[in-house]
């Protein structure tokens, strides 16, 4: 079990740098510095359409972006109670095939995974995967509170960290517009509802995902959770 303090000591490392892609890389250096892991893999996570994004992989020989990774952790039933319990979940063996989706059952030399969610409070908003681990390495439910709370207090010192850059806050229309997206509300219902065509809530979405900083929709819906925008 590694300590709260060696944690938290090591993350504050993170402050360090300025670059977001720096801070990411940051992430799982310290996170395989900490734990008997080999690998590692760093995916964003929003609740629309409870949909993963693959970020960055890191391990032994370097780092490569696997933007490429889009799931339905619906389909990955120890990636949803993870996420659903905020908490890192590992399965190894006969229930490491129960666990996994087929479509990444494939002949491996792995047939382990842990999984530790990055929240802040009650919203989750990525998690790291790993699935090579150092020889003896042991995971148990010690282990496993030391991975949990490696994700919070990443969660909080990234969010803290994000909320000192100059993010562009939303005009009222771009928020409400935002706020019933990620509610679940489809174009036409908001059009109908705020009484604006379809074509300005869409050019509302672009504007507020460019200031945003996202790629798209649920990233942009993840990045206002994460920063206590919407709740």
């Amino acid at each position: 079990m590694v300590s709260h303090y060696t944690i938290q000591q090591s993350i504050q490392r993170l402050e360090s740098f300025s670059s977001h892609e720096e801070r990411l890389f940051k992430i799982l250096e310290i996170y395989m510095e900490l734990f008997p892991v080999l690998d590692s893999y760093l995916l964003r996570y929003s609740p629309l359409g409870y949909l993963a994004e693959g970020v960055i992989f890191l391990n032994s020989t370097g780092g490569v972006h696997i933007g490429e990774i889009r799931d339905d952790i619906r389909s990955i039933p120890i990636i949803f109670s993870a996420i659903s319990e905020k908490k890192a979940k590992y399965c190894t063996g006969l229930e490491y095939l129960k666990q996994m989706s087929s479509k990444y059952s494939i002949p491996s030399n792995f047939n382990s995974l842990l999984v530790v969610p990055i929240c802040r409070g009650r919203f989750v908003f990525g998690y790291i995967c790993t699935s090579e681990f150092e020889e003896n390495a042991i995971i148990d439910d010690q282990m496993l509170t030391s991975f949990t709370l490696y994700g919070k207090l990443v969660g909080e010192v990234i969010t803290s960290l994000n909320n000192e850059d100059s993010i562009q806050i939303l005009s009222r229309r771009e928020f409400e517009v935002m706020r019933r997206v990620a509610s679940g509300e489809s174009t036409k219902e908001m059009s109908e509802s705020m009484e604006i065509s379809e074509l300005t809530i869409n050019q509302y979405v672009k504007t507020a995902i460019k200031k945003l900083g996202a790629k798209n929709r649920s990233h942009a819906v993840g990045e206002l959770f994460r920063n206590g925008i919407i709740s």
